[in-house]
């Protein structure tokens, strides 16, 4: 069964496309034909993550109609498809982000999960894939001014008759003045559906241009990243670690959290 997410957030910086690339990649490790999406057509740095920045044909040319979906679509790690932006000005002044929807649908047949990474905030380009996803992923950090904007995106979200899966409480440190799962939930009105926490593994893994969860599968974050694949699958999420008795940061918070 297709099923399409967008994932976004009220203001940039809290790790939205470095959490769509591992994710997608998590699920295609789950044999889950996915597909991700950098709708961020202005601000896409997924290519450069992934170390696909000089790729011929991105979703700017499909968006310019210079191109079709097809030809910007590549094999990824694991396996996974990957639909990049560019990152050229001149290529975001010709998009149409009004295009998107049309790409959303020539992919439906080409895979199970299609991740869509929105930009961040309240624009144009940012309201379209509010309403051409299934469902919509609400990533925070714990930080009032994060949380603040999260609201107002899942507001204009529900306004454009998307549905919201949930929030992802990314790089949750354990400090005493962070927000918690509670609260978030609490002042969104959403579930947590799971927390990613602060890990320096993962900006270690992008200086390498290789997603976490390849490079270092045994952290934290890695851990939390193939645990919310599972759980939007419908598998039981399993430890692969070397030594299954020892417990991680992430696993036990949300063992405490989701009990």
């Amino acid at each position: 069964m297709f099923q399409a997410f967008t994932i976004t957030s009220g203001k940039g910086g809290v790790g939205k496309t470095t959490l769509t690339v591992n994710l997608g990649i998590s699920l295609a490790l789950l044999n889950r034909e996915t597909c991700i999406l950098d709708a961020d057509i202005g601000m896409a740095n997924m290519a450069l993550i992934l170390g696909m920045d000089e790729v011929p044909v991105t979703l700017h040319e499909v968006l310019a109609g210079k191109a079709d979906i097809e030809d910007a679509v590549y094999e990824g790690p694991a396996g996974v498809k990957v639909v990049p932006s560019g990152i050229s000005l001149q290529g975001f002044q010709q998009a149409d982000p009004d295009k998107l929807r049309d790409v959303m649908h020539k992919l439906v047949d080409q895979c199970e999960f299609l991740l869509i990474d929105a930009p961040s905030g309240i624009s144009k380009e940012g309201v379209v894939p509010l309403s051409v996803a299934d469902q919509v992923i609400l990533v925070v950090n714990p930080e009032l001014a994060s949380m603040a904007d999260a609201l107002k995106t899942k507001i204009l979200c529900e306004v454009m008759g998307g549905n919201v899966y949930g929030a992802i409480l990314n790089r949750a440190g354990q400090e005493h003045t962070e927000l918690r799962s509670q609260s978030v939930e609490d002042v969104l009105g959403v579930r947590v559906i799971d927390v990613v926490p602060e890990d320096a593994s993962v900006r270690r893994a992008a200086a390498y241009k290789t997603p976490c969860v390849l490079k270092y599968p045994n952290t934290d974050a890695s851990r939390a990243f193939r645990r919310i694949a599972a759980q939007m699958s419908g598998v039981e999420y399993k430890e692969e670690t070397g030594d299954p008795g020892q417990e991680g940061f992430v696993d036990r918070l949300a063992r405490a959290v989701f009990r």
